[in-house]
This record gives C-alpha cells, structure tokens and sequence, in this order.
C-alpha cells in the first residue's frame, strides 16, 4: 500500500488571489484597450480593484505595496487621459468621457488622501507625489470641461480717486 504525504503549506487566503487576479484582469483589459471611453469605463472597474487591494495592503500593514498601487493608479489615470486628449480634443463636444474621468480622478485624490492618515511618515513622499499629481489632472480636466469659468479673473482698476 502506497502512502501519501501530504504537506500542508501556508497559502494566500482564497480572496486575496481572487482580488489579485481582478487587478491583473482588469489592468490587461485597460492596458490593451484603444478607445478612450471604453479605457475609461475599464478604468473605474480597475480602480475599485486596486482601491481594495490597497485597504488589503493597509490590514496586512504592507505600506510599500500600498504606494506601488496608488502609482500605478496615477499612471492608468494620466494614460487615459492622454489618449482621450487625443481622440476627443473638444471637451466641449465630447464631455462625457472628461466628465467620468474628472470624477474617477477626483475618487483618486480622496482616496490618496484617507491613505495618507494611515501610514508611516517615511512612505508618505511618494503618495504625496501621487496626489499632487492627481491634483494637477483633475485640475486641468476641469479646465478643458469648464474653460470660461476658469480663467484668470481680470484685475479691474480701482475707481478714480480711490486711496490704493
């Protein structure tokens, strides 16, 4: 009679793969995508799997991996808006696709934000990073969608003979 041996070795909690598997998914889905819209719409499934992955990172107290996903984030951020710049330059014709990023860009921010609460001061530089950046997106995303109500207010004179 044969026996058989089994050892038992420490294994990811199911969940855990399955999130990560999400992520991979969800990020060659985004990777390999051409259209703006519909990167953009892959992007918001993309980003609930990294924003879950990163609260994961947070409970296991992995806060380098916690950085690493927030970057990538960024990064997916700023590649779809690249490419809707360049296949819908008219914000004004084509705001649907800048209206979804704006918000999706806006979660980021506050995402970023609740993080930066929670971890240590020596992995903040880079988050801090992350969400300047984000920052300088959603600002110029809300340029292209609203640019009268963003420029610069003109200085008016002050009246004549009135004490500067």
């Amino acid at each position: 009679m044969s026996m058989l041996i089994l050892c038992v070795l420490p294994l990811a909690p199911l969940s855990t793969v399955v999130n990560a598997d999400r992520v991979n998914e969800f990020q060659l889905q985004f990777d390999h995508e051409p259209r703006a819209r519909s990167k953009i719409k892959i992007l918001e499934k993309l980003s609930e799997a990294q924003f879950a992955a990163a609260i994961r990172a947070q409970k296991s107290g992995n806060f380098n991996d916690i950085g690493l996903i927030f970057e990538k984030y960024r990064d997916n951020v700023s590649s779809a808006f690249d490419l809707l710049k360049q296949q819908e330059p008219n914000a004004d014709k084509h705001a649907d696709g800048y209206r979804h990023l704006e918000l999706q860009t806006r979660r980021g921010i506050r995402e970023v934000e609740d993080v930066l609460i929670i971890v240590p001061a020596e992995v903040r530089p880079p988050l801090d990073i992350v969400r300047e950046d984000l920052i300088h997106l959603d600002d110029e995303l809300i340029h292209l969608l609203f640019p009268r109500r963003t420029k610069e207010i003109e200085k008016v004179p002050p009246p004549a003979g009135a004490i500067p």
